[in-house]
C-alpha cells in the first residue's frame, strides 16, 4: 500500500495545475466536471452565471470575468462556439490574457476554423509572447465530454507546457499531438468533415432501408459485428429510431463546421460536403438547428 505523508500530500496537491475554464456549454461544462473529479483546482467563467452554479457546489471557483478566472490559473481553457467570442474572452477588456501569469498556458479547445486559429495565435503572441498557446480542439460530443472520453487533437510546444498534460488526461481518454500550433484545428476539420459525411449517409441510408421494407433495427442487425458497424452509427440510428434528438452535437454547429471545412478546403472541390452543407442550412432555416445532427433524418423525411 502506498502511504503518503501529510507534507507529501500537500506537495502533491500544490503541484497540480490550476485550470480556468472559459465557456460552460455542453463541452466546457463537461471538462470542468472532469477536472474537478481529477482533483485539479478549477476556476470557471460563463456569460450566464447560472450554468456554473452546480460546479461551484462541487468546488469550482466561479469568477466574474475571464480575467478574474485567469488570475490564479496555470492553464486557461477556452471552449466557446466561434472565433470572435474566443478573441473577446482572451484579448478583450477584462480578457484572460490581462490576468494570466507569466509563462501561463492557453489551450484553445473550440472549433473555430483554420485561418481564425492562425490569426488568434499571432495576436496572442503579439500581446503576450511569454504565453504558450496550445491549439487543442477535441473529437467527441456532449456525452464523451461528460464522461472524459473525448480525444484531444493537440498542437503546439508540448515541452514548454508540461502543465497541460494532467489537464488533457482529466478531460479526455487520449491526446493525439499533431505538430505546431494550428495543426490541431486543421485535423479537427478533417475529422468533422468525415463525421458530417457519415451522419448524412446514415440518415439517407436509414430512409432507403425503410423505403425497401426494412426497419432501422433490421439494417443495424445486418451490419452488426462486421467492419461497417461503426459504434457512432449505432448511436445515431438509435436516436433516429426513438425520434428523440436531444443535441449531442447541434445541427447548427454541424453546419458551422461543414462551412469551416469548405472554407479551409479552398480550391479543393468537395461536392458531397457542399451538398450536405446546403441541405443542413435548409434544415436549420426550417427550425431544426438546436436538435442533434441526427435530426437531419427527420428533416429529409418530412421536407416534401
Amino acid at each position: 500500500m502506498l502511504i503518503r505523508s501529510q507534507r507529501g500530500t500537500e506537495e502533491f496537491m500544490s503541484s497540480q495545475p490550476t485550470v480556468a475554464v472559459l465557456g460552460l456549454g455542453a463541452m466546457g461544462h463537461g471538462f470542468a466536471v472532469n477536472l474537478l473529479a481529477a482533483g485539479l483546482p478549477t476556476r470557471v467563467w460563463n456569460r450566464t452565471r447560472s450554468k456554473a452554479e452546480d460546479l461551484g457546489r462541487s468546488g469550482a471557483i466561479i469568477c466574474d470575468s475571464p480575467r478574474h478566472a485567469a488570475e490564479a490559473a496555470d492553464v486557461v481553457i477556452t471552449m466557446v462556439p466561434d472565433a470572435p467570442t474566443t478573441e473577446e474572452i482572451l484579448l478583450g477588456d477584462n480578457g484572460a490574457l490581462e490576468g494570466l501569469k507569466q509563462q501561463g498556458v492557453v489551450a484553445q479547445m473550440g472549433t473555430i476554423g483554420v485561418e481564425p486559429t492562425e490569426q488568434l495565435i499571432r495576436r496572442v503572441r503579439e500581446k503576450r509572447p511569454d504565453v504558450v498557446f496550445i491549439d487543442a480542439p477535441v473529437s467527441g460530443t456532449k456525452a464523451p465530454a461528460e464522461q472524459g472520453q473525448v480525444v484531444v487533437l493537440a498542437s503546439g510546444d508540448r515541452q514548454a507546457a508540461p502543465a497541460i498534460e494532467p489537464v488533457f488526461e482529466a478531460v479526455g481518454k487520449a491526446t493525439r499531438w499533431q505538430g505546431e500550433a494550428g495543426a490541431g484545428s486543421r485535423m479537427k476539420l478533417v475529422v468533422n468533415a468525415w463525421l458530417i459525411h457519415m451522419m448524412e449517409g446514415v440518415a439517407e441510408t436509414a430512409q432507403l432501408a425503410e423505403q425497401l421494407g426494412f426497419s432501422i433495427d433490421d439494417f443495424w442487425h445486418t451490419v452488426e459485428g462486421g467492419p461497417l458497424a461503426v459504434p457512432y452509427m449505432k448511436v445515431k440510428l438509435d436516436m433516429i429510431d426513438s425520434g428523440k434528438f436531444d443535441a449531442q452535437m447541434a445541427l447548427a454547429w454541424g453546419l458551422k463546421d461543414a462551412r469551416l471545412a469548405l472554407e479551409a478546403a479552398g480550391e479543393l472541390d468537395m461536392p458531397a460536403l457542399r451538398r450536405i452543407s446546403d441541405t443542413w442550412a435548409k434544415a436549420v432555416d426550417a427550425g431544426h438547428g438546436e436538435g442533434d445532427i441526427s435530426i437531419i433524418y427527420h428533416y429529409l423525411q418530412n421536407r416534401g
